[in-house]
């Protein structure tokens, strides 16, 4: 405990969810944790013994800039960077805004690449790891999730060459992957999906429209029955203590499950088995 209090985390998007829980997790397993958030009242209900709130927003380079100017003026070593903030917003490639494939990608992708790179001097010197918080997403693509999934097998995809180019340095990439995880994050996303779709043409309406309500009930499905954020930050906790980390760690049943189906089957079988999962929750009466 005593060693793990000289050391610093720095946890993104810690203000509600997976990443407010991992912050806890971890500042109770002894670390001092730098927890990012975007608003003061955020920073005032996370401040806590052993957690610092960061007013930081990933996609704004001077706020990237102050966190890397915190950490430098620290003594304590940084053991470790999780990249856990994120956004959800579903809706189908033809009918999803540009504008809106752009801050998928600002936030899920471009945002987390700023941060490691601020951090990675740091993280150098003390051989520190980088934990990417990617997401079942960034192994099978459900329809209407191309800008989420899209933005995380990117990610999954940066890991993978940031690992094998840090690595003879001593600093460790670990990728973990979220099933359904009981947080606020998919009422968000629901709402958003219910919000783009209002915004469909007639005919992308008639095209996609029972599709987005029966992702929509996937998803609230999915999340009802999904772990806490608190089980899902032991999984985390896991991944940044572990003294020789796996690559990768599925969160939940579900994630552990899609992952392995998508290594089995073809991207046909795969297509099928994702419909008939699906079909059940179309509106009464609407074509799958």
């Amino acid at each position: 405990m005593s060693e793990r209090a000289q050391k610093l985390i720095v946890v993104t998007g810690a203000s509600t969810g997976m990443g407010a829980a991992a912050a806890r997790e971890l500042a109770h397993r002894g670390f001092h944790v730098l927890a990012g958030v975007r608003r003061d009242r955020d920073a005032d209900a996370v401040r806590s013994a052993g957690i610092e709130p960061v007013i930081l927003d990933i996609t704004r380079s001077e706020q990237v800039e102050g966190l890397a100017a915190r950490v430098a003026e620290d003594p304590r070593a940084l053991h470790a960077l999780v990249n856990n903030a994120g956004i959800q917003v579903n809706g189908p490639v033809e009918a999803l805004p540009m504008e809106q494939w752009r801050w998928v990608f600002e936030v899920n992708l471009f945002g987390h690449i700023a941060v490691t790179q601020a951090l990675l001097p740091a993280l150098l010197r003390s051989k520190g790891r980088v934990i990417n918080i990617s997401s079942v997403g960034g192994k099978a693509a459900m329809p209407t999730y191309g800008a989420y999934a899209g933005a995380k097998f990117a990610l999954e995809a940066v890991s993978d060459s940031l690992r094998r180019e840090v690595a003879p340095f001593g600093v460790q990439v670990v990728v973990v992957e979220p099933g359904g995880v009981r947080t606020e994050m998919a009422a968000r996303g629901i709402a958003t999906a219910n919000h783009l779709a209002a915004r469909m043409t007639p005919e992308q309406d008639e095209r996609y429209g029972s599709l987005v309500q029966a992702i929509n009930s996937l998803m609230a499905s999915g999340t009802a029955s999904g772990l806490t954020a608190d089980a899902a930050a032991r999984v985390i906790a896991k991944a940044a203590t572990t003294r020789r980390p796996r690559t990768r760690y599925p969160i939940g049943r579900d994630a552990a499950l899609i992952t392995r189906l998508t290594r089995m089957l073809s991207d046909r079988t795969l297509d099928r088995v994702i419909a008939a999962n699906l079909r059940r929750h179309y509106p009464k009466g609407a074509a799958a």
